[in-house]
């Protein structure tokens, strides 16, 4: 592919800032067309972001001559469908994270790609940013000594939005987002960790939910090892109190350990025998950058994206088997 014209399914928040504006700024990229179910506001966001074409239907993006390439921004329960859409339609395909809502969905969605010979991207985009690059390369190039262990904690406080049911976001409805706030969070971690230590191999989990403010979990426990030796440890939680709140990854190597934050922009922290080292960093305007850039291209034959279908399948098998025996319970999706 010469230039890549970027059709978007879902121009809704993620879209905004995070990803919409970066089709345009990367060489050979534009965005071309934008769909929302509600027209009024797939018209307002097309006018603010300058594209020419809006739609309410899925199916009119996908169909149109103009858009070679399509951007899936809706919430987990469609990327399957509209994914396999447009891969059926011969355009290669960006979709958001989680993949899907199990990986099932992700099968699938592999199957139609390898059907249709047509690429499957992921926006698993840490692995393009620069304080991630950096714990990659740090655990590469021996400073760290040999990885033996990672542990993730993640606690996060609840807010008025999760208490009342007519406030909530599809985030926490697992029909909609396959579990809770643990799939849409975790799924970053698990991604980045798989990209520097291979795929999980085994793993264990305990989910909860201790709140009762929604049917998906809220809390939970894993174990898990990489292909590579690595074993580890993870909590997440979503109903702590403020002061509780934290969000780190620990790499321990027999020379020291690395901490970083997985959604804070805090420093890269190195600590070895030579003391505490500080790694800063400056992320691109729109997060995404980096990785649409690298969808782009390897669809014109310059390069490879770290991020496909293949790896985040494997990402959502890792959370579904930390949270299955939760849901096999309560049987909520």
């Amino acid at each position: 592919m010469e230039k890549i014209d970027w059709g978007i399914i879902g121009c809704g928040n993620v879209t905004e800032l995070k990803s919409g504006p970066a089709f345009s700024k990367i060489d050979h990229s534009r965005l071309v067309a934008v769909m929302r179910r509600d027209g009024q506001k797939a018209e307002d966001y097309a006018r603010r972001h300058g594209v020419a074409k809006w739609y309410s239907n899925a199916t009119q993006l996908i169909n149109d001559p103009e858009v070679n390439a399509v951007y899936v921004a809706t919430p987990p329960n469609t990327h399957a469908s509209f994914a396999i859409a447009a891969m059926r339609a011969g355009k290669p395909v960006y979709v958001e994270k989680p993949m899907a809502r199990n990986h099932q969905e992700c099968r699938e969605m592999l199957r139609v790609s390898e059907e249709t010979g047509m690429p499957l991207f992921v926006a698993y985009y840490r692995r393009s940013l620069p304080a991630f690059l950096k714990v990659k390369e740090l655990v590469g190039n021996g400073l760290l000594g040999k990885p033996l262990t990672v542990n993730i904690r993640l606690h996060m406080a609840f807010g008025e939005k999760d208490q009342f049911a007519e406030k909530q976001t599809w985030h926490i409805d697992p029909n909609i987002a396959g579990a809770g706030y643990f799939y849409d969070l975790a799924s970053h971690q698990f991604d980045f960790l798989d990209f520097l230590f291979g795929p999980v191999t085994e793993v264990r989990g305990i989910a909860k939910n201790l709140a009762g403010f929604y049917p998906a979990e809220d809390t939970v426990s894993a174990t898990f090892s990489f292909e590579s030796g690595v074993t580890g440890t993870g909590s997440w939680c979503f109903i702590v109190s403020p002061e509780a709140e934290e969000d780190v990854i620990e790499i321990s190597g027999t020379n020291g350990k690395i901490s970083f934050s997985c959604f804070k922009h805090a420093d890269v922290q190195l600590l070895t025998s030579d003391g505490l080292k500080n790694f800063s960093f400056q992320n691109p305007e729109n997060i995404s950058h980096f990785l649409i850039q690298q969808v782009v291209q390897e669809l014109r034959g310059e390069g490879k994206c770290v991020s496909t279908g293949y790896s985040a399948a494997r990402t959502s098998w890792v959370l579904e088997e930390i949270v299955k025996t939760y849901y096999e319970t309560v049987k909520t999706r």
